[in-house]
């Protein structure tokens, strides 16, 4: 999908939620988006493997996972022109550039081919990003469709809080609202019915009582 035929509503909704936060933003997500830096530890990328970000935002986390696996190639995509700006910029600071590359698209219905050169990667990502995304299990389609055979899809995200109190729950669930961010109950769910449908393992964990939600499914 090309930057024209993006959704304009959500693309524009983004760009307008991140137009100054992106500039504050790892700062202040770096207290309350937990088991990003556990997911990025377990993505093992392979050398000279290839690595894919659903919703790779400021480009915090594919940062840190190219310095982690310094012979891995990695791609990240965005619906918001005002995140990747800031991710390339990241990018071009921590010297990255040659190995990181950045496109603008919607990560519930994207053509690799067309944006990267390549239509599957031996690792699949998305952090925090799914909670955003309206019709976010496409997403979890879509990230299936682009692993190559034995490539995994590992994914991060707010989960039910079942284990904190009733009130941390509210104060939590009010604060997410103001960003657009709802923890999609079904979760779980939607990862187990697709890891069935194409026949993927599938792992799966709850973190800090239930805080957040870490999964991997592999092909």
């Amino acid at each position: 999908m090309s930057a024209t035929e993006l959704p304009a509503s959500h693309a524009e909704l983004m760009d307008g939620v991140y137009r100054w936060q992106r500039h504050i933003y790892d700062l202040t997500r770096k207290y309350y988006l937990l088991g990003r830096d556990r997911l990025i530890a377990e993505l093992d990328a392979p050398a000279g493997g290839t690595v894919l970000e659903l919703g790779c935002g400021t480009g915090r986390n594919i940062i840190l996972a190219a310095r982690r696996y310094p012979e891995a190639r990695f791609f990240g995509l965005d619906i918001s022109a005002e995140m990747l700006e800031t991710a390339q910029a990241a990018i071009a600071r921590a010297g990255l550039s040659e190995r990181v590359t950045l496109a603008r698209a919607d990560a519930t219905a994207f053509d690799a081919g067309a944006l990267f050169g390549r239509p599957a990667f031996d690792r699949v990502f998305v952090s925090y990003s799914l909670s955003m995304i309206p019709g976010w299990e496409k997403t979890v389609a879509a990230g299936l469709a682009a692993l190559a055979p034995g490539g995994s899809l590992h994914v991060v995200d707010f989960g039910q809080q079942e284990g904190l109190p009733r009130w941390f729950r509210a104060l939590l669930r009010g604060w997410l609202r103001k960003f657009h961010v709802e923890p999609r109950a079904s979760l779980r769910d939607v990862l187990e019915s697709e890891s069935q449908r194409t026949g993927a393992t599938f792992r799966f964990r709850t973190l800090y009582r239930g805080y957040a939600w870490l999964a991997k499914l592999t092909r």
